[in-house]
């Protein structure tokens, strides 16, 4: 999925196989033909389970404490959002009632937690300790009273502005700061079950990806094809689904598009991006169709957009700049004549976050690091004529970047 230009901007059985080769297919491809509106598939493969291990977690902790002392960090406070599963495999409830997981520097971990939320937590000692109030209780003032002494708090990102302004007033000679600084280089980099939760999910919407070639569009709404696309991504196995994009002819000069109920007609080309998370790990893929054969302004810019992601990938190497990563992509829609017509960062990281760190963008200086998982996904956008994306999710390996999504890249022809 795409976004603006900046920096800080259930198992199922399995089913037909992916192709793995790469596609050296011609610039567009004629789908086969339609098939029924309601047909299911299964899913691909089934996916890892959500990580429980707690050796897992203990470390994660071990290395956030690493990281507080190098950041001078003496308390993270850790509410609602990806950080909070990322440490204890919990995933609290956005509610008015504060959950926050308080790590001191130097001393234990503990979840603080309403009394009625906490039989959904295993406890794990030698991670946490549970401690669950009462509603007549202040949530606030036990977690200050946690880390009271400590100048330098450093708060989670997604925690609600009235649990940060309150516990601003509980500790009035403490220092605040975002608990990113010390969250997410350590989320940055994925381990090996990680990164095969993120490689079970981009199959997963590969399979989509490849369904919707077979899919008829002509006479169909973009709303349609966005509830389509919303369905089977719960179907493949997602437990949620994050975003699916639905933008034709001239609406997809819109990166963000709403689907609406514009009618799709002969001539078309349909922009979809969609996604979800599976297992606690989130899916990101974009792919273009044309509805009928494409003119020749469409087939020249998805030419360069091909060559333009497949530069950006190749120099995805460990050691390398995400600016640098960015600049490849570009400098070939630039040399193209489509440089204005790129309106966004040539990608994103992800991870328990559909976006989160690092950003592929001009200015970010970041090296890749192995293990970095993030998308690929140049645009050209043309308004009042039409808009042309490609996205793939890549691992940044010590071998050379590997791509996690395999569906078929080409402009594919369909009815």
């Amino acid at each position: 999925m795409s976004s603006p230009r900046s920096a800080t901007s259930r198992p199922h059985s399995a089913s037909r196989t992916l192709r793995r080769d790469r596609w050296c297919a011609p610039a567009t491809t004629r789908s086969a033909p339609s098939i029924p509106l309601r047909r299911r598939w299964p899913a691909l493969l089934p996916a890892p389970e959500r990580v429980t291990d707690t050796a897992t977690f203990a470390a994660r902790l071990a290395r956030a404490r690493t990281r507080m002392q190098e950041e001078g960090v003496d308390a993270l406070l850790l509410s609602v959002g990806p950080d909070l599963p990322y440490f204890t495999g919990y995933e609290a409830m956005p509610l008015e009632r504060l959950t926050m997981l308080v790590v001191p520097r130097e001393s234990d971990a503990v979840l603080v937690v309403p009394r009625l939320e906490a039989p959904r937590v295993e406890e794990r000692p030698e991670v946490f300790c549970v401690d669950a109030w009462d509603e007549v209780d202040d949530p606030v003032a036990r977690v200050a009273a946690l880390v009271d002494g400590a100048r330098s708090v450093a708060v989670g990102d997604h925690t609600w502005a009235r649990f940060v302004l309150a516990m601003q007033s509980a500790l009035p000679r403490a220092q605040f700061c975002a608990a990113s600084h010390v969250t997410a280089p350590l989320r940055a980099v994925k381990d090996a079950d990680e990164i095969e939760a993120l490689y079970a999910a981009a199959r997963s919407v590969d399979e989509i990806a490849i369904e919707m070639r077979e899919r008829p569009f002509a006479g169909r709404t973009e709303r349609e094809v966005h509830r389509e696309l919303m369905e089977r991504i719960l179907d493949v196995g997602h437990e949620r689904v994050n975003f699916a994009i639905v933008a034709t002819g001239p609406n997809a000069a819109s990166p963000h598009h709403d689907p609406a109920d514009r009618v799709i007609a002969k001539g078309d080309v349909v922009l979809c991006d969609f996604g979800g998370t599976m297992h606690g790990y989130c899916s990101d893929i974009t792919r273009m169709f044309a509805v009928g054969e494409p003119d020749a302004e469409v087939r020249d810019a998805y030419a360069a957009l091909r060559v333009a992601q497949e530069a950006g990938v190749q120099s995805a190497q460990v050691g390398a700049t995400y600016e640098a990563v960015d600049a490849a992509a570009r400098d070939v829609l630039v040399g193209a004549g489509f440089g204005d017509a790129f309106v966004h960062r040539t990608g994103h990281g992800i991870g328990m976050e559909a976006h989160e760190d690092p950003y592929v963008v001009a200015g970010n200086t970041t090296e890749l690091v192995a293990g970095h998982a993030f998308s690929i996904e140049p645009g050209v956008y043309l308004p009042g004529r039409f808009g042309l994306r490609l996205e793939d999710i890549v691992v940044a390996t010590a071998d050379g970047p590997r791509r996690l999504n395999d569906a078929p890249r080409d402009l594919a022809i369909v009815a």
